[in-house]
């Protein structure tokens, strides 16, 4: 049987809750169609062949939440939940189904995913286009499949310009909640020695360990199938978890076992609303070194507070 695929349209200043909402009803990632800032993204990034000619001309004040579900999962309930959900955060919404070979949809979504330069030293390149480089990033070619991470999403960019600044030749690096890979790989990239890898979905961890072994890391990288650190052993000297507030709160409770001396806890994938909240789960033990925000997602990085 054909996947349904979910089409949400909404006012695009509501596009990041529509989409974690979205999120809640399948274990991998969405992606999400947003035009509004692209004439900033142009002028920033003009030396590369960012953005097609026909996207510039989408309407920027709407934005459209993707989502794919499979005929055992219930396209119908899924789509009540939704409209449930989007009522109760008085979110207008329009939404589409349509059937979808699982083929076509797996995808659809690459017409969108374009090379991204993130921080000062990384370019974000998908594995079937290989753009030009003239500043000599380090490049990390992606083909994330149907795993979370491209990149493209502010949490992802703001925990990646995090690495830049923390990762040390040779260091430890452990990726908490890893999908397609994208941190763990730019980690080793960046001179990290080694880097562990988990997440809770096996393909998520598949697609890792090849994106690993297509950017030539593979002998450094550990891919683990569990639920946040159950099954990770030992010390990290650097510990990136893109996640969202509330699996922080979680993890935050005992992940002082898994640091080395001097290490570092990036934490991404916060809404500025639920900031506070990680903050008072952190309190007292440690302390928050640096922040960055981008469009109302906030990423710190953090150290253990002395004793």
């Amino acid at each position: 049987m054909d996947w349904t695929e979910v089409k949400i349209t909404v006012d695009a200043e509501n596009v990041d809750l529509a989409g974690d909402i979205a999120q809640m009803t399948v274990p991998w990632g969405i992606y999400i169609e947003d035009y509004s800032h692209l004439n900033e993204e142009v002028e920033e990034v003009a030396h590369i062949d960012l953005i097609d000619e026909k996207l510039l001309k989408k309407d920027r004040t709407k934005a459209v939440v993707h989502v794919y579900i499979s005929p055992e999962d219930n396209p119908n309930e899924a789509v009540a939940f939704l409209r449930e959900r989007y009522a109760a955060a008085g979110i207008p919404n329009r939404i589409k189904t349509d059937p979808c070979v699982q083929e076509d949809w797996i995808n659809n979504w690459k017409k969108y995913f374009h090379p991204i330069p993130v921080g000062k030293k990384l370019l974000i390149r998908p594995d079937w286009e290989k753009a030009e480089n003239p500043e000599g990033r380090v490049v990390v070619d992606l083909e994330p499949g149907i795993a979370f991470g491209t990149g493209t999403h502010e949490t992802t960019r703001l925990c990646m310009e995090f690495l830049e600044e923390t990762v040390t030749p040779g260091c430890s690096m452990l990726d908490v909640g890893c999908g397609s890979g994208i941190l763990s790989v730019a980690g080793l990239l960046l001179g990290a020695g080694r880097a562990v890898g988990v997440d809770i979905d096996p393909l998520a961890v598949k697609t890792a360990a090849q994106n690993a072994e297509r950017n030539h890391v593979a002998d450094r990288f550990t891919g683990i199938c569990g639920s946040l650190t159950e099954k990770v052993e030992g010390k990290f000297d650097v510990v990136a978890a893109n996640i969202v507030a509330d699996v922080i709160l979680q993890l935050a409770r005992d992940i002082e076992k898994f640091l080395a001396p001097g290490a570092v806890f990036l934490v991404s994938g916060i809404i500025d609303e639920r900031e506070q909240d990680v903050l008072d789960a952190l309190k007292g033990r440690f302390d928050v070194t640096a922040r960055k925000e981008e469009k109302g997602w906030v990423a710190a990085c953090c150290r253990l507070r002395a004793k």
